[in-house]
Formats: C-alpha cells, structure tokens, sequence
C-alpha cells in the first residue's frame, strides 16, 4: 500500500496558491502602471516579477495565516491577500542584503544588482555598470517596501481590521531594517562574541521570519492576550533556530538546494553563531586562520572545505544543531500553553519542523 505524502503547511488550504495568485494580480497592475509611466520601466516590473514570483518558501505568510486561523479568524480570500504583503517585505529586505554582502546569486539566479548591471553593459550606457547596478537594487528593494504597504492596505480588510495589525506591520519592517545595520555594523567592528550574533539573527531574521507575523494573524484575528503571549513564546524561539538553519546551510549547505554558491556566508564574512562558537573554541592557529579567511570574496573551494572542516571539529556544528533542537522543542511547547483551533495547532507544529529541519 502507498500513502500520499503529507501537504506542507504552507500548501494547505490552498494557501500557496492563494498568495502567489495575490502577489501576480498585483503586480500585473503595478506593470501597467509602471509601463503607463514608461516603457523604459519594463525591465524593472520585469525583475520584481521574477524574483517575487520566481521562488521564494511563503514561510511568512503561512505562519500569519496559521497565527490567524489559530485565533479563530474565519478564513477569506481578503486575509491571504493582505498576508501575502509580508513576500514584499521579504523581497526588499533579500535585495538589500544582497547588495550589501555582494552576493553573485539568489534562487540560483543572478542578484538583482547583477541583473541591472548586466542589463546596462549589454545595452552599453554611459557610466559605471555596477554603480547602476547598485542604485537600481536599492531603489527596487525601496520599492517592494512600498509595495507591501499598498497591498495589506489594498486586499479588502475593514480599516479597522487593518488598524488592529498596523503596529505590528510597522514594527516588524523597523526591525528588520536596523537588524540589517546590526549585520553591516558587525562587518565593520569584527565582533565576534555569540551573544553578539543572536541580536543580530533575531533582529535581521527571526523575528520578523516568525513572531511578527503570527502576531500579524493574530491581530487582524482579534486575539486574546494570552494568544499574543503564547505566539512570542512560540515564534521567538522559533525564528532564532530558524536562523540557526540558515547560518549552517550558508556554510555546510548544498547549492542545488540553497541557490547559493558552496560556502558563500565565509566569503561574505558572516559573524553567524556558527563562527563565533567556533572561534570559543579552536586554538590560536585556528582562530587565525579563520578570521583571515572570514570576508575573503576568492575563497575557493578548498579554502571553503578547510574552514568547514575547522568549524567542524571545534564543536560549533554540534553545538548550533543542539540549540536548534532546543529552539524548537521551546516552541512547540509553547502551542501548548493556549487554547488555539486544532487544525491551525497541527500546522504551526508542522511549520516549525519545515523551518528547521530544511534539506542540506
């Protein structure tokens, strides 16, 4: 006998679907509007296309969604629009870090600075490619910023639905954005202290990957307070060993899977957790071979599979995958806690599997 394999949360109640449907028909309108303008901003609706629709986990609005239901909030087609907001959010915060970490590729494709650079050389302009390059990634991920604006406030929700998560959404967007200066400011003075690295992860990722947007399901929900409490409790811990994944696959990750070439968190000098419980832990040979390969763009492979090899034996691996499952255990314990429908219980237990335990 065979068993079909169990639907992602993400996927269940249409949600993917739904939100990719809601991210097209807006941005299909914003290309009208863009092209009205004109033609020459073809290319930019273009590029936002793509990289919105090209890819991408639907992690975020899957966990509001659920944050939603969870709460006893009756599901519409006006909800997974608004939700679906939270992908633009996600799309200005990756083009902006892309940029400044330099990063070649994202989904296994070329960068959007890349893209606007290529663009200008093949059409052979006046200036500096990569400098046109730059400014059009900074002023596309402005854009997507914009964009997730209009379009929570677009999908149909009463105003004063809308109201009840307009805190949360503006919080979430301010701390991203000063976790994304903690990530350069950290480049810039070469801290490497753990506790360090876990600001840096819960400001720039964890938080806004998890917390806040099941505390966005929750408010346009209506939730108790205690509902609130319990999705922190759930979503901090959660969004830090979500993270946690994330620094192991940017070192240990395979490209086919992560869209990123081998090892690209040591070329861009990332002061993860990884590396900085490595360097509590190797000698001082170790710890200087680390630190003057950290941040070098030319690491090749073999300098990569050293480096993987010195993280390894210090410890660092073990020790982030331990905290990963502690993180996790912490979180489901958490939905515990609450009262919350029991469908929507099954799917957040079940998301924090998927955004753990994603595939090397």
């Amino acid at each position: 006998m065979t068993y079909a394999a169990p639907v992602s949360p993400v996927d269940r109640a249409g949600l993917r679907q739904r939100v990719d449907k809601a991210l097209a028909d807006f941005l299909a309108a914003r290309r009208t509007w863009m092209t009205d303008v004109d033609g020459s901003l073809a290319p930019v609706a273009d590029a936002v296309e793509a990289f919105v629709l090209g890819g991408g986990k639907r992690l975020r609005p899957a966990f509001a969604y659920w944050g939603y239901r969870g709460a006893g909030g009756i599901d519409t087609e006006q909800v997974a629009t608004a939700l679906a907001a939270l992908e633009f959010v996600q799309a200005s915060a990756l083009i902006h870090d892309d940029l400044m970490d330099r990063s070649d590729t994202r989904r296994g494709e070329p960068a959007v600075h890349l893209r606007f650079a290529a663009q200008h050389r093949s059409a052979g302009w006046d200036g500096d490619a990569d400098g046109f390059g730059d400014a059009a990634a900074i002023l596309l991920g402005d854009l997507c910023l914009v964009w997730s604006d209009e379009l929570l406030h677009s999908a149909g929700l009463d105003p004063r639905t809308v109201a009840r998560a307009r805190p949360i959404f503006d919080q979430m967007r301010s701390e991203v954005t000063v976790g994304q200066y903690l990530d350069v400011l950290t480049q810039a003075t070469g801290d490497t202290s753990v506790e360090w690295a876990g600001k840096v992860a819960r400001y720039k990722s964890a938080k806004y990957t998890v917390e806040r947007p099941l505390l966005l399901g929750a408010a346009l929900a209506d939730a108790t307070p205690e509902i609130h409490a319990a999705y922190s409790t759930y979503g901090l811990p959660l969004g830090e060993a979500f993270q946690l994944r994330d620094d192991v696959l940017g070192v240990f990750g395979d490209p086919a899977q992560t869209g990123k070439p081998a090892g690209d968190d040591l070329r861009e000098g990332k002061r993860t957790y990884l590396v900085a419980a490595a360097l509590e832990t190797v000698d001082s040979t170790g710890r200087d071979m680390l630190l003057n390969s950290l941040g070098d763009p030319g690491l090749d492979d073999v300098g990569v599979a050293r480096l993987r090899e010195l993280i390894e034996a210090s410890g660092a691996l073990d020790r982030a995958e331990q905290r990963i499952r502690a993180l996790t255990d912490t979180a489901l314990a958490a939905l515990s806690t609450v009262d919350l429908d029991t469908e929507a219980h099954q799917a957040l237990a079940d998301l924090a599997i998927a955004a753990t335990r994603r595939p090397a």
